[in-house]
């Protein structure tokens, strides 16, 4: 049950409610969260039935609307929140109209690297760069990252190109240094289901992308975005990328299926990676083409001058000419589904 109240909203309004419910008959099982700087009690128990409901909306005038639902995720539901979310990036929206394109290299490897990318990017009219400063590998002798010199280098090329940064955060030590940098944080696979992490990015103001677990359930999916919510952050985008399955001749199964099913279930902009859906660049396209057409709101897609001699994942990475290609044609399947790329206007106009 969510117990939402009217603004402005005072602590002791809070307590109030709690205090009420607490009162009650003591066989109540009164388990609740108060959501950090927003008028909303987040009630957990299941023996809490509509007698109570209807016994604090007589109780408090100050009480907005009562969301019963009986799952465990409720702030990232659509029966908690009818409208879809969207929200700006500065002056760029996430999760409007426009499809958005987020493209760059795994790692930021060098100077030249990162701003011949961001350049190239900037010209076709992507509006954000990826790229990783702290690289969570396999093994602990592949290249793990520039770190801040890395965040400092995305973040010069992205000013001077004007772009947004999405860079991985890894753990809570990390949070303040990849902030001051990034315009996005991005959980990766690995800590999708870090609790403590996410409740302390909760916590935070800018904008998160929740990656899948490689080997998570939809359900775990929503519950680790609901901790981020349940901290206060609003500004949450899922990431599909991929999941490990009995079938080894691709690096991951693109669950092509979990963006129209998100999207039937949460208000969250669901965006696709199909270069870690599949792990082969000869398959990128067709499945970013795929999420397009299955509604994705947003496509992660890596790129880099020269996949061949790339530090990290250069066997699912696309090169700037086959980038280009295929944002053409991105822009026609989303046409036809009546929607339209960030980068349509710009690509129309060099290739006119």
């Amino acid at each position: 049950m969510i117990i939402e109240l009217f603004q402005p909203i005072l602590d002791e309004n809070k307590h109030q409610v709690i205090h009420f419910l607490n009162g009650l008959e003591t066989s109540l099982k009164f388990e609740y969260k108060v959501v950090y700087n927003k008028p909303l009690i987040i009630i957990y128990s299941k023996d809490i039935g509509l007698e109570v409901v209807n016994l604090l909306k007589d109780r408090f005038p100050e009480i907005k609307k009562i969301t019963v639902f009986p799952k465990d995720y409720k702030l990232v539901s659509n029966t908690w929140k009818q409208e879809k979310t969207s929200f700006l990036v500065d002056d760029i929206e996430i999760g409007g109209d426009l499809i958005t394109t987020i493209a760059g290299p795994c790692s930021i490897e060098s100077e030249e690297q990162i701003f011949s990318t961001a350049k190239f990017l900037a010209s076709i009219g992507v509006k954000f760069i990826r790229g990783g400063a702290y690289k969570p590998r396999t093994s602990p002798y592949s290249f793990q990252g520039l770190k801040e010199e890395g965040l400092k280098l995305i973040r010069q090329a992205a000013d001077q190109y004007h772009l947004k940064v999405v860079t991985e955060v890894m753990d809570t030590t990390l949070i303040d240094e990849v902030s001051k940098y990034a315009d996005i944080l991005q959980v990766g696979s690995r800590n999708m289901q870090n609790f403590f992490f996410l409740s302390e990015l909760g916590k935070t103001r800018k904008p998160i992308m929740l990656k899948r677990g490689m080997y998570s359930k939809i359900e775990e999916w929503l519950l680790a975005a609901e901790y981020l919510l349940s901290g206060g952050n609003e500004k949450i985008i899922l990431c599909e990328r991929g999941i490990r399955t009995f079938d080894d001749i691709v690096r991951n199964t693109m669950d092509i299926t979990a963006i129209p099913l998100i999207k039937s279930i949460s208000h969250l902009p669901i965006f696709s990676d199909p270069s870690h859906g599949t792990g082969n660049r000869d398959l990128v396209a067709p499945v970013y083409l795929a999420s397009i057409a299955a509604g994705a709101d947003g496509l992660l897609v890596e790129v880099h001058p020269n996949p061949i001699e790339a530090l990290s994942d250069g066997k699912q990475s696309l090169n700037l000419e086959q980038f280009e290609n295929l944002t053409l044609k991105a822009n026609q399947i989303a046409k036809v589904m009546d929607r339209q790329m960030d980068t349509e206007k710009y690509l129309s106009i060099i290739h006119s």
